[in-house]
C-alpha cells in the first residue's frame, strides 16, 4: 500500500511538474478541457454576435476604402482597416462555435483573437496613421485618430476580458458583461470613426455599420448576464412599420 501511494505521489509530481514548464498555450488547453463540461451554454448569443461580426468586418473594409479616398491606401490607416476586418471574421467564427455544446474551446480562441486584432490596430497601425497625419499636417485626421486609440484599445481589452473570462471559468454572466462593454466601446468608436471624414460616404457607413455591430454586441452580452431590457409596449398603430 505504501509503495502504491508513492507511485502515485510521483506520477501526480510528474504530471505538476510538466504543467509548471508547459506553454501557455498547453496550460490553456488543459483548463479549457476542464472548464468545458462546466460553462453555460453559450448558444443565446449566437445570432447576435454573428450580426456583430459581420458588420464588424464591413465597417473594416470600407476604412480601406476609404484610404483610397483620401489618397492614403497603403499606410497605418489602411493597416487598421485590414486587422479591424480580421476581428470581425474572428468575432462570426466565434458565434458560430457558440451553436455547439462541444465548441467552448473554440469560441475562447476566437474571441481572443479578436480582442488581438483589436488591440493590435489601436496600438500599432492607428498609432502609425497619427505619425503620418501629424507628417501631412492634417489636423483633421490627426484629432479623429487619436480620439479613436484609446477607444478600441478599450474595446478590445474588454473583449480579451470576456474570453479570458471563458478560459478562467468566469461564471457566464461575467463573460456577458465583458462583452456588453466592448459593444459599448464599439459604439463610442463608430462616433470616431465618423469624425475622421465626415464628409465621406466611406466613413459614414463605416460609423453606421460599426453602430450596428455594437448594439448587436450588446444585444449578445445581455442574452449571456441576464440583463434583457423590458420591450416597449406597443399602442395604437405603432407597431405597423413604414
Amino acid at each position: 500500500m505504501r509503495y502504491v501511494t508513492l507511485l502515485f505521489a510521483c506520477a501526480l509530481g510528474t504530471v505538476n511538474a510538466f504543467m509548471s514548464v508547459s506553454s501557455p498555450r498547453l496550460r490553456d488547453a488543459h483548463m479549457l478541457h476542464m472548464v468545458a463540461g462546466r460553462v453555460t451554454s453559450l448558444k443565446p448569443a449566437a445570432s447576435p454576435l454573428l450580426n456583430s461580426g459581420k458588420a464588424i468586418a464591413r465597417s473594416g473594409e470600407l476604412l480601406i476604402d476609404l484610404t483610397t479616398t483620401l489618397d492614403l491606401y497603403g499606410g497605418g490607416l489602411s493597416s487598421a482597416g485590414a486587422t479591424i476586418r480580421n476581428a470581425g471574421d474572428h468575432i462570426a467564427q466565434a458565434a458560430a462555435s457558440c451553436r455547439f455544446k462541444t465548441g467552448t474551446e473554440l469560441v475562447c480562441d476566437e474571441i481572443r483573437e479578436s480582442a488581438t486584432c483589436l488591440l493590435e490596430a489601436s496600438q500599432e497601425h492607428f498609432k502609425k496613421a497619427l505619425t503620418e497625419a501629424v507628417a501631412d499636417k492634417d489636423v483633421t485626421l490627426e484629432t479623429g485618430i487619436g480620439a479613436v486609440i484609446p477607444i478600441l484599445e478599450n474595446a478590445g481589452t474588454s473583449l480579451e476580458a470576456a474570453g479570458a473570462g471563458i478560459l478562467q471559468r468566469a461564471s457566464i454572466e461575467d463573460v456577458g458583461y465583458k462583452i456588453s462593454e466592448c459593444g459599448e466601446y464599439l459604439g463610442m468608436f463608430a462616433g470616431a470613426i465618423l469624425n475622421l471624414a465626415k464628409d465621406e460616404e466611406e466613413a459614414q457607413i463605416a460609423s453606421q455599420r460599426m453602430l450596428f455591430a455594437s448594439e448587436q454586441m450588446i444585444e449578445a452580452g445581455n442574452e449571456l448576464s441576464g440583463n434583457q431590457k423590458v420591450p416597449e409596449k406597443k399602442t395604437g398603430k405603432g407597431w405597423i412599420k413604414g
